[in-house]
């Protein structure tokens, strides 16, 4: 062989080496990373990839769906949907979206309803919305029913259902985690934060606590990246969120001054032991609440679709050992929120997720549960460790130096702005910058102040899930909270 056939022969192995190369760096990059996917792992990412949902506008961006075991000798799987960012998902950071009760689905509300890329409309024909104000503008969102018995997560161990409480979930969102990065490498390195509302106010310090510890003696391959937190509507101490949902109610003409001082003078909200006086007052107290939305005041309630309404799981029954000790004695404290402007969504919702194309797209139910998907179980009905109080847990991590937001959508019911007022006011942090006004475009968004090690949001107009009820103003929030950056303090010139 000669020297020149020599070369090019070189040339032309070497060129497809950079091809073969190039190709399966691409993949990765596209999805987030140029780091180097081992054949298995590809093949993982590639069975969970959503193909196409029944109903599916044209998107431009990669999503995926599927199960994650957590504890293989109970046989505990979590279910999962995660949405690349819809822009350079390689530059974006990667977002845990919680939704609390304890017991419901954060597809359900937090995805369908919220924050997500998708939500299912009204018709005989599957359809699919898309939400212009989709967090996966900001960051690449992963949302995750937990616990197990939640929507499509399931677990092999029936006795697991009634031993759930806080320190557990924490452990098993951990491990899904852990999991979940091995089977997406490639965000391993993106900067991670986490998010959540209402009962995630537990969930979310909790979690992140699991996960500095976590990090303490993990291997370098699982370490995680975390570097904040944001709750919203968060309940967080049961003397200041009981106590500050009695006064807004009767802040807002919800209550009469009758029934107020019978709960002001009849109620110990940091004792959890009840009395008869006490729970003859918050009777009163929340038959008032049948009548209008308590996750927001002002929204209509759902009229149109009585039957289905009904149906749904808007009544489930007291879930036994949760936070607060007293108003979770209450039907009232458990009821459902509506949606929106469209207060009978969540029908919608349920209507599409039991689908059987859609759970086959998504990768769904693949045990063939014996019940249908709901937003939230109602066989969790006893809760095995719920503190009192997350502020401990909440001065350690600002001990540890994480970026915290806490906002409030001023118009809720269920934990009010006056709630997290005084709640915040326990922790006794520095004020760095007073309280003043944020602006979305020319109007008033909410106000702010900034403590040292923790900032404080309200959203002006909206109620307890915010993005749904005001999506402008909470993608405006997520997007300087993920950016470490203050939120406008003036109208755009």
């Amino acid at each position: 062989m000669n020297l020149i056939v020599k070369n090019k022969m070189i040339k032309y192995y070497c060129l497809l080496w950079v091809l073969g190369a190039s190709i399966i760096f691409s993949e990765a990059a596209e999805s987030g990373s140029s780091i180097l996917l081992s054949p298995k792992t590809k093949a993982e990412q590639r069975a969970d990839l959503v193909v196409r949902l029944p109903g599916q506008p044209k998107i431009s961006f990669k999503h995926y769906a599927g199960y994650v075991t957590v504890d293989e000798s109970h046989g505990k799987s979590l279910f999962y949907w995660f949405f690349e960012a819809d822009k350079k998902p390689q530059n974006k950071p990667l977002l845990l979206w919680l939704n609390g009760g304890p017991g419901c689905s954060s597809i359900g509300y937090g995805e369908a309803e919220e924050l997500g890329p998708f939500s299912p409309q009204k018709g005989s024909k599957p359809k699919l919305k898309l939400n212009r104000y989709s967090w996966n503008r900001a960051a690449n969102l992963l949302f995750l029913e937990s616990p197990v018995g939640v929507g499509f997560s399931y677990t092999n161990t029936s006795s697991d259902i009634s031993e759930l409480g806080d320190t557990i979930v924490a452990k098993d969102t951990y491990n899904f985690l852990v999991n979940w990065f091995k089977r997406f490498p490639q965000f391993k390195s993106h900067d991670f934060f986490l998010s959540g509302e209402s009962y995630a106010g537990h969930y979310v310090p909790q979690l992140a606590k699991a996960i500095l510890e976590g990090n303490k003696i993990a291997s370098k391959e699982d370490h995680i990246q975390l570097k904040g937190l944001m709750i919203g509507n968060a309940l967080l101490d049961d003397d200041t969120d009981q106590r500050g949902m009695v006064e807004y109610a009767w802040n807002h003409a919800i209550i009469s001054d009758h029934v107020y001082n019978d709960v002001k003078n009849n109620c110990d909200f940091s004792n959890k032991n009840m009395t008869s006086t006490c729970n003859k007052a918050l009777t009163q107290y929340f038959n008032e609440y049948r009548l209008i939305d308590i996750y927001n005041l002002y929204a209509p309630i759902c009229v149109d679709n009585q039957t289905n309404s009904q149906n749904r799981n808007t009544q489930p029954p007291i879930i036994h050992g949760i936070s607060p000790r007293l108003f979770s004695n209450f039907e009232g404290w458990l009821k459902r929120p509506a949606a929106g402007y469209d207060p009978c969504t969540s029908d919608y919702t349920e209507t599409y997720m039991n689908i059987p194309a859609v759970q086959a797209a998504l990768h769904a139910n693949i045990t063939k549960l014996p019940y249908p998907w709901t937003h939230c179980n109602n066989n969790i009905t006893s809760w095995s460790d719920s503190p009192s109080s997350i502020l401990p847990t909440l001065r350690k991590l600002i001990d540890e130096g994480l970026r915290i937001w806490i906002y409030s959508g001023d118009v809720d019911g269920r934990i009010p702005v006056t709630s997290t007022r005084y709640t915040l006011k326990k922790l006794g942090l520095k004020t760095i910058q007073g309280w003043k006004a944020w602006y979305a475009s020319s109007q008033v968004g909410g106000w702010t102040i900034k403590y040292k090690g923790l900032t404080f949001v309200t959203i002006r107009g909206a109620g307890h899930q915010v993005p749904t009820s005001m999506p402008r103003e909470a993608w405006q929030l997520v997007k300087h909270f993920l950016a470490g950056k203050n939120l406008p303090d003036a109208p755009p010139l």
